[in-house]
């Protein structure tokens, strides 16, 4: 009989079969690894109107795919959630073209990124969770067991700098996988989407590196680099959780992508 480990992987090779080839752009010069943990918040800054997510356009080459949200299916298959809370969502950018195809993608700036997920499910719940990251030829560079948490809310995972460092230029497939059912071949519930890691441009890089926080995360926003705007922004709040122009930022920034009802949820403190 298979393994748990053994049936998700099986299954991320035959979901992924459906999604289409990871493609690379244009390649830009390298530059150092710029940390996205940001200093103490400094001034207080308010910002006189909301910082707009400049998403960036779909690489080229064929499109990247993905699931921004788990859901449920009529066969029973996927995880039983409880009526009021959303689904299983990557807090990340995704497009709906015409054909009914969801594309998940978005762009970082660092080697080592953290990503986001609202969890419905908590940790008296039985389910098996796993986050896989793989490169562009499909192999496997990192794979972690997820502990559910005490209650539903948004919780980071990071990979760490003893994995893999992502690439400039290249695009990377995640998933995070919530294995609900002992029964053996039973599909999880999953969400999966690409990643790029990109150079930014000299002057947003060099006002990066002089300035406080709540303007890194207007320089990641405005420049299109998802990941960073949102873990600077989360780590933000973190640090001062009551603080009303943060919530409206983060309340802005998961509503400019489409997320609204995750915005009013927690964002779980990481365990050491």
């Amino acid at each position: 009989m298979k393994s748990n480990s053994q049936q998700i992987k099986l299954f991320l090779v035959v979901a992924f079969s459906y999604t289409s080839l990871l493609v690379s752009l244009t390649p830009v010069l390298a530059k150092p690894t710029l940390s996205s943990s940001p200093s103490d918040l400094g001034a207080k800054t308010n910002l006189a109107q909301a910082t707009a997510f400049n998403q960036p356009s779909l690489p080229s080459g064929p499109p990247p795919g993905g699931r921004v949200r788990g859901g449920a299916k009529r066969d029973g298959g996927e995880c039983p959630l409880t009526i009021t809370k959303p689904d299983l969502t990557a807090l990340v950018p995704f497009t709906e073209e015409a054909n009914s195809v969801i594309n998940v993608w978005g762009q970082t700036t660092v080697e080592h990124p953290s990503w986001f997920f609202y969890v419905p499910y908590t940790k008296d719940l039985p389910y098996a969770v796993e986050f896989v990251l793989q490169d562009q030829d499909l192999k496997e560079i990192y794979q972690k067991a997820i502990a559910l948490p005490d209650k539903p809310g948004v919780i980071r995972v990071s990979l760490p700098t003893s994995a893999p460092a992502l690439a400039l230029n290249k695009q990377y497939r995640w998933f995070l996988t919530v294995n609900c059912y002992q029964q053996e071949n039973s599909p999880p519930t999953f969400v999966e989407g690409v990643i790029q890691r990109i150079e930014l441009k000299p002057a947003a890089l060099k006002e990066l590196q002089t300035t406080e926080p709540l303007k890194r995360y207007n320089i990641y926003a405005q420049n299109g680099i998802w990941y960073e705007a949102l873990t600077t922004l989360a780590q933000l709040r973190g640090q001062n959780p009551k603080d009303a122009v943060l919530k409206a930022e983060w309340q802005n920034l998961l509503s400019s992508i489409r997320l609204d009802d995750i915005a009013a949820e927690p964002i779980l403190s990481e365990k050491p």
